[in-house]
């Protein structure tokens, strides 16, 4: 988990180094394609089964009112001003690697970089709460307590998950919900912790391409997600990006830079 974790950390900083404006969502999963050959890693997206639709890209690419699993197309440009969703799932050696960022391309207004700030912080608040005994609807809570309190809105029609040999296990954890509620963690578990996050509306629609989920209102959304292991006293980060020297530090420096309001 720790190598699959690494590599899907590090096919996710390629890509998103690669994103600029006037490229298509197609040309950016392409390049995910190379780049996972390059690592010696497979696309846990591509082929993926749900009923009778396999889905067709390398990475889901969601931008801006597309909330998850996007796919790439050559129809679909990006402007300046946009955000995308990077989101890669890898395989390697039989395990999972799962992660995901939300970008700005070019110059984003204020209130949209806002929106991706709180997200992410809202990752780490509700990860630093998946330790030992502890139980899923403390990270629920903490996800959905710091979003809404910043006027935005958890998506409820997706969850993170349980990750391991395949791309969903139990148990679900959910953006919302309420502390010391749910399953239990227990150390060792390996979960997806991943906020998805709407301006103003919690829910979604669904494209004609049976995969892609759009917020209802049209408005921007963003999305965050780590894979880690459940441990006693911090939770160890499997997809750190390749700056990152350890879990502990990394994380450390992720909630020192949240106001001690949002913490507290």
């Amino acid at each position: 988990m720790r190598k699959a974790g690494r590599s899907a950390a590090a096919v996710l900083e390629r890509l998103c180094a690669f994103v600029e404006p006037g490229m298509s969502t197609l040309e950016i999963d392409e390049e995910g394609g190379r780049v996972m050959k390059e690592f010696g890693v497979k696309s846990a997206c591509k082929g993926y089964r749900s009923g009778h639709r396999i889905f067709p890209s390398f990475t889901c690419l969601s931008v801006n009112d597309e909330v998850v699993h996007g796919i790439g197309v050559q129809e679909r440009t990006l402007k300046d001003g946009d955000v995308i969703s990077v989101d890669v799932c890898i395989r390697q050696d039989g395990f999972i690697g799962d992660n995901c960022r939300t970008i700005g391309v070019g110059r984003v207004t204020p209130e949209v970089l806002n929106l991706l700030k709180i997200t992410e912080e809202s990752l780490y608040l509700g990860l630093v709460q998946a330790l030992h005994k502890r139980r899923v609807g403390d990270v629920s809570q903490a996800v959905q307590k710091h979003v809404e309190a910043a006027g935005y809105a958890v998506i409820t029609n997706f969850v993170g998950h349980g990750v391991g040999r395949s791309l969903h296990e139990d148990p679900q954890i959910p953006n919302f919900g309420k502390a010391g509620s749910g399953p239990q963690f227990r150390k060792g578990m390996a979960v997806c912790i991943e906020p998805m996050v709407n301006m103003k509306n919690s829910q979604i629609r669904m494209a004609k391409d049976g995969w892609t989920a759009l917020a209802v209102d049209g408005m921007p959304s963003a999305h965050f997600e780590h894979t880690l292991l459940v441990d006693e006293l911090s939770p160890e980060i499997l997809t750190l990006p390749e700056s990152a020297s350890d879990s502990a530090s990394f994380l450390a420096e992720k909630l020192r830079n949240i106001p001690s309001l949002s913490v507290a």
